[in-house]
């Protein structure tokens, strides 16, 4: 799920550019972006971003001081200017952890802070449960646990809230495949006719991408390698659970609970409902969370920003949150 917004927020440190940028490819079919930001001394933090498939922006350098940290961003596979752009195939959750080792080791760090936001948040706990003494902790926004129940809200229980999108969401879909709305996604955007996947894509992510906010924004202009990146990726994802067993993620959160988290999750997110942060928090002793009451999804909503500043700020000053 994605995190971008038009407006510049003033709680976010100022815009920097990267120090290196670079190209890896790490199989036979894919080759990923990647960045390093900020004080190549200071402490690593590892940048995850949402979608699956929304890939980076500038914006996403500016949630931490650049005189302290050391910011590790990429672009994961299928995802922004990693390419090919959109491509499902080798691509699952597991691999995308064999790729953050792996610009783990090309940057030779011992352990970083692990910063992700919606689908990132996903990634971010499956890495932490698997690699933890790879981790010094958490900030995490916007909580998707890719459970079955949070799927089926993201395609269906929106309804009750947007069904103006919902219709629209649905029109391309002929009634007779509406039973299995995913699959019927799926079998559209996973082809390779251009005719079918463009249109499912699109839609997909405007469905997703007029929900981002509380307040309503201006229109985005169109973006095909947010389109395709989105609606190719979210959709195989879901598909497939993403790629874990059934309530994984809470079931082996013992593996990182004696490492600080901070959890910021907007009050009225229609995209990743704030359940699953409340439950999260309750699993990990060591959590921190705090509720935005007035944001939605999105990570450069005012009150998010600010919140995700304050904590990569408290980290730096204690190691650890309040």
């Amino acid at each position: 799920m994605r995190n971008t917004m038009h407006e510049s927020q003033p709680s976010l440190f100022p815009p920097i550019i990267a120090n290196r940028h670079g190209m890896l490819a790490v199989d036979s079919l894919h080759t990923i972006y990647w960045e390093e930001v900020g004080n190549p001394d200071g402490t690593p933090v590892l940048f995850l971003h949402g979608g699956p498939g929304a890939g980076l922006s500038p914006q996403h350098r500016r949630f931490f001081d650049p005189r302290h940290y050391r910011i590790i961003l990429f672009d994961q596979r299928g995802a922004g200017k990693s390419t090919p752009l959109g491509e499902w195939r080798n691509n699952t959750t597991q691999l995308l952890m064999e790729d953050i080792e792996t610009l783990r080791a090309m940057f030779g760090i011992k352990q970083w802070l692990v910063f992700g936001g919606s689908w990132g948040s996903t990634l971010a706990l499956a890495y932490g449960q698997a690699y933890p003494e790879r981790c010094l902790g958490f900030i995490l926004r916007g909580i998707f646990l890719c459970t079955a129940s949070e799927i089926d809200w993201f395609l269906h229980g929106v309804e009750q809230f947007y069904p103006e999108l919902y219709d629209d969401f649905i029109a391309l879909i002929p009634v007779a495949e509406r039973g299995d709305l995913l699959q019927a996604y799926v079998s559209r955007m996973l082809c390779d006719d251009p005719a079918r996947y463009w249109p499912a894509a699109r839609a997909w992510s405007r469905f997703e991408g007029r929900r981002v906010f509380l307040r309503p924004q201006s229109e985005e202009p169109a973006s095909d390698t947010l389109d395709l990146g989105v609606g190719r990726l979210e959709s195989h994802y879901m598909a497939n659970l993403g790629f874990f067993e059934e309530g994984q993620l809470m079931r082996d959160i013992k593996r990182i609970a004696h490492l600080p988290a901070f959890i910021v999750q907007g009050r009225y997110d229609v995209i990743c409902p704030p359940v699953s942060a409340y439950r999260l928090h309750q699993a990990w002793p060591g959590s921190r969370i705090h509720m935005i009451a007035d944001a939605g999804h999105g990570a450069l909503e005012t009150g998010i920003a600010s919140a995700l500043v304050a904590a990569t700020e408290q980290f730096r000053r204690l190691g650890r949150f309040e």
